[in-house]
């Protein structure tokens, strides 16, 4: 049955009392299966339902309200309508985008039950309750709703499904089940429980910014600037717990066990900033952008290493990416490497101001220091071995650095509507003679990876202050879901 709500607020609340509902439902026939072995009847599936929202647009006119957000608006009227996932969790990211639909445009909102099923595995905590007595996976999927990868997917980010006449168009880029899927995914590969993430993202595929992002956290915690440090295998500072061992306490955490750890400078109302090493290599930069982004962060940044490609370029000096040149070859079919992936003017000025303030350089000696142009992104490490073939295409990129993950990284926001951008630092010159020799690359990590790490910093508190016209209309296509 679906219920008018007079408010977005009032809409939230009903979608937390059903969602509730449908896991309570889900858990209570869960734990006496594995008591008992008793089965729930086909009839108590009926509650393992998601919630669902429904936002209804009929103007009385065809004009379309004018607005330069790059969210909350409707491309068309009609109906749209998504399933919601951990509504108590999203609230804010929910009244963020219902508050205009209904504010400018007049829409009308509605909530009620889904016929999509809560897959068992989302509504257990921790994962180990599979573990008591004789119960397995495969016991368990004859009875109760199992994740189908057959309904998880990015169809309606990628623009490919398939619109009925008649029937309601999405209301989001990511339906329920896909950001379950996603929640879980965050959890297993980052070391982290998805809640502690943060809106504001720095991505690096080194772990010497780790230990930088972990001395700076802490002197936040301990200054009152923030609330926590959170790292992976679930250790926890806050300001009590700050003393002479935090920082061993932290560096000592299993992050090693983990494939993508991350580490959370937690802040009120999510307005922190998460750092995630993703190590080396494109597949990762997919993987875990794919995940992040049912978060809707506000930004992510790529802070990195990359090698210089030009005579003049020293090392420690910095690249501000305006352009990539992908040759990752991981997202040629959902974003030919042909689409180009705009720059964020927003994004741009934060982190040249920022690299102007950390360094306190300005004019022809900041240009000196901070260049900007074209990466080129290899899905090959050791792509030198074959420079004969290269050269020609690099040289007419007029690239001037190349890395392994920055265009992934670009590529996966201009997809997923996530404002990105990449400030990488010169490691290394291979087309010179300068390669990372272990004596010179450690005094340069030294001198560098602090810098560096203190600029993505101060280019993030720099976005926050424009608010939402971060949120760029760039990103939006033609057809796009009224929630950004």
């Amino acid at each position: 049955m679906f219920e008018t709500a007079a408010t977005p607020e009032e809409a939230i609340d009903r979608l937390e009392r059903l969602y509730r509902a449908a896991r309570v439902a889900l858990r209570r026939d869960l734990n006496r299966f594995f008591e008992t072995g008793e089965a729930p009847p086909p009839e108590e599936r009926e509650r393992y339902r998601y919630p669902l929202l429904r936002v209804t647009y009929e103007p009385v006119k065809l004009s379309v309200a004018r607005s330069q957000r790059g969210y909350a608006k409707f491309a068309v009227p009609g109906v749209h309508q998504t399933t919601v996932t951990q509504p108590a969790e999203f609230r804010t990211y929910l009244l963020d985008q219902l508050t205009p639909l209904v504010e400018e445009y007049g829409a009308t909102i509605e909530t009620g039950v889904s016929h999509q099923e809560i897959p068992y595995p989302y509504a257990l905590d921790g994962g180990d309750e599979l573990g008591r007595g004789e119960v397995t996976a495969s016991d368990l999927a004859r009875h109760f709703p199992t994740p189908l990868l057959s309904l998880v997917g990015d169809e309606i980010a990628d623009g490919t499904f398939d619109l009925v006449e008649g029937e309601p168009r999405p209301l989001a880029l990511f339906d329920a089940v896909r950001v379950d899927y996603s929640l879980r995914r965050l959890v297993h590969y980052t070391g982290t429980d998805w809640r502690e993430f943060q809106s504001w993202i720095l991505l690096t595929n080194y772990h010497r910014y780790v230990d930088q992002f972990i001395r700076s956290g802490l002197a936040e915690v301990e200054a009152g600037t923030a609330e926590a440090l959170v790292t992976p295998g679930g250790v926890r500072i806050d300001r009590e717990g700050v003393d002479v061992t935090a920082a061993e306490r932290v560096l000592s955490a299993p992050w090693h066990r983990f494939q993508m750890p991350a580490y959370h400078l937690v802040r009120p109302g999510g307005t922190g900033v998460t750092l995630v090493n993703i190590g080396v290599g494109p597949s990762n930069a997919k993987t875990i952008t794919d995940h992040l982004a049912v978060l809707r962060p506000h930004c992510w940044l790529m802070v990195g290493h990359c090698g210089g490609l030009r005579q003049t370029q020293v090392i420690g000096d910095y690249v501000l990416a305006h352009a990539y040149l992908r040759q990752d070859g991981i997202l040629d079919e959902l974003v030919p490497p042909e689409i180009p992936i705009p720059a964020l003017a927003e994004v741009q000025v934060a982190l040249q101001q920022a690299a102007a303030e950390i360094t306190g350089e300005r004019g022809e000696q900041l240009k000196r220091r901070l260049r900007t142009g074209t990466v080129v992104t290899q899905d090959d490490r050791n792509w030198e071995l074959r420079w004969a073939k290269e050269r020609r295409r690099i040289n007419l990129s007029r690239a001037i650095a190349v890395d392994m993950e920055s265009g992934t990284v670009a590529a996966q926001g201009y997809r997923l509507r996530v404002p990105y951008g990449t400030l990488l630092c010169v490691s290394d010159k291979p087309l010179h003679g300068e390669i990372k020799l272990p004596g010179a690359a450690n005094a340069f990590y030294e001198r560098a990876v602090s810098e560096h790490l203190r600029i993505g910093l101060a280019a993030l508190d720099k976005l926050k202050e424009t608010g939402a016209t971060i949120h760029s209309r760039k990103l939006r296509s033609f057809d796009e879901p009224p929630f950004r």
